[in-house]
């Protein structure tokens, strides 16, 4: 009788166990099992004020991060049918003061930038989103914004964002 119920017990579990199935990445990146492409087209810049190769910039930046990080294939922009596609626009960049001296004197300045993404899946539950992103860098008010800008995209924001834009589309959060 013990005998049966242990043998039961095991079955179950096994049951159990074989209906389950996790699917672990290096990456944390969740793709799809019959995805195979995607299409990050060019983020225009429609910000008022802008960086001339800021949008050549993070346009790679994402292309590169989704195709080294994920089994995806980026395909040509024409391509109407990719299984995940990214359209994005530049919308906000700027800067102003961050932070504020006893003299009504700057003491520390922020480069701001937002950019409107639109994720379309075509592949698995189809659920794509629309969303702003944005990332902030400071620095200090007696640099030139000029001098500091180049840096601040390249070490802070451009990679600030293409991790929230990946993270959002591919690991769920």
């Amino acid at each position: 009788m013990i005998r049966n119920i242990k043998v039961f017990i095991a079955v179950g579990i096994m049951a159990i166990l074989a209906g389950c199935s996790v699917k672990y990445s290096t990456t944390g990146a969740s793709i799809e099992p019959g995805a195979t492409t995607v299409n990050v087209r060019f983020i225009e810049n429609r910000a008022p004020i802008n960086n001339p190769t800021l949008s050549q910039k993070l346009t790679m930046k994402l292309r590169d991060k989704i195709t080294s990080q994920t089994r995806l294939t980026q395909v040509n922009e024409t391509e109407p049918r990719a299984d995940y596609e990214f359209k994005a626009t530049i919308t906000g960049y700027s800067f102003s003061n961050a932070a504020v001296t006893n003299v009504d004197q700057a003491a520390t300045s922020r480069l701001n930038v937002t950019v409107n993404v639109t994720f379309i899946k075509r592949i698995g539950d189809k659920k794509g989103f629309t969303q702003s992103f944005s990332r902030s860098a400071e620095f200090p008010a007696t640099q030139l914004p000029s001098t500091v800008e180049n840096n601040l995209l390249e070490s802070n924001i451009i990679p600030g964002i293409t991790d929230d834009i990946f993270n959002r589309a591919f690991a769920n959060w």
